[in-house]
């Protein structure tokens, strides 16, 4: 701790994490780690999968194998960090280690939102301009709308880490969590923290707000030309393309809105600390076998690796 101005500042944090559960601590442990190594499993072999068949190699599995690759960053922000406080007597983080990893949580979740609204777009041109799709969805802009989206979250999560560093702390350092979250910062602050949660706001509502507008505009008009399609079979594949990455934004935005919205304020109950779990840790988890469950084409491509395999 630093003595300025009479204040004590706080220079390091303690992450309670799940250490007030000791009697399931090792359970707990073990389902993390199994969740972990089965979230780095299925999502790159996935992108392996992707890399290796040509088959794949469009724009929709180029999309895929960016948001699996966000998904191995995502949950690796707060996941090891997490699973080595099980054997940690003190569970402590500094300030600015604290600030780091909120800047990488944040830059990967945003990223992930404008990754999922360019998906959007990409099954748009598939189904409402399927004859014009190869033109209008070219390598270039699939490359552009890739690096858009890192760049936006990154300049994003950059602002909200310059907030941070501004913040002074003098009082608690105990974070009831498992990562360090813009929310319990802000409970801690013994500075006005008006500027930083305006920030926040106004970042809801650019990243949040107007990809979930875009997001259910391009389904509306992909709804409208599914109803055109004359034959069953038709609309049923159809439906289908679109069906995973309907179910991930769904997942993703609902959890995301019920920790940040609707959870306790700081998120300090012990409820708050199991559905970020979800929110943060599961769903990376999920997304791979989401899509391979109802994806017709990376089944063929497990297929035909499974063949070549056994020829050589």
């Amino acid at each position: 701790m630093i003595r300025r101005r009479n204040i004590t500042e706080i220079t390091h944090f303690i992450l309670l994490g799940f250490s007030d559960f000791p009697r399931i601590k090792a359970l707990l442990f073990a389902v993390f780690l199994v969740i972990y190594v089965t979230t780095l499993t299925w999502n790159l072999s996935i992108i392996i999968l992707i890399r290796m068949d040509s088959h794949l190699h469009t724009p929709m599995y180029f999309f895929l194998s960016n948001l699996f690759f966000l998904d191995i960053s995502y949950v690796t922000s707060t996941a090891p960090k997490m699973l080595s406080d099980f054997f940690q007597e003190q569970h402590t983080i500094t300030l600015v280690g604290c600030a780091v990893q909120y800047f990488f949580f944040a830059a990967l979740g945003l990223t992930e939102t404008c990754l999922m609204t360019a998906m959007a777009y990409d099954r748009y041109a598939a189904i409402c301009n399927p004859l014009l799709y190869s033109s209008i969805m070219s390598p270039t802009l699939c490359v552009q709308m890739v690096l858009g989206s890192y760049m936006a979250g990154l300049s994003a999560s950059l602002s909200q880490l310059c907030a941070i560093l501004q913040l002074h702390f003098c009082g608690p350092n105990v974070i009831h969590h498992f990562f360090c979250d813009m929310p319990q910062l802000l409970v801690l602050s013994c500075t006005d923290t008006f500027f930083v949660r305006l920030l926040a706001a106004v970042l809801i509502i650019f990243y949040g707000i107007i990809n979930v507008v875009v997001i259910i505009v391009s389904y509306g008009y992909i709804i409208i030309s599914i109803m055109k399609i004359t034959t069953a079979k038709g609309r049923s594949k159809a439906f289908n393309t679109c069906a995973s990455h309907l179910t991930l934004v769904s997942l993703f935005y609902t959890s995301g809105m019920f920790v940040y919205l609707c959870s306790s304020s700081g998120g300090s109950s012990n409820f708050d600390r199991f559905a970020s779990v979800f929110y943060t840790v599961m769903i990376p988890m999920l997304n791979p076998l989401i899509y391979s469950l109802r994806n017709k084409e990376i089944k063929d491509a497990l297929k035909r690796l499974q063949k070549k395999g056994g020829y050589c």
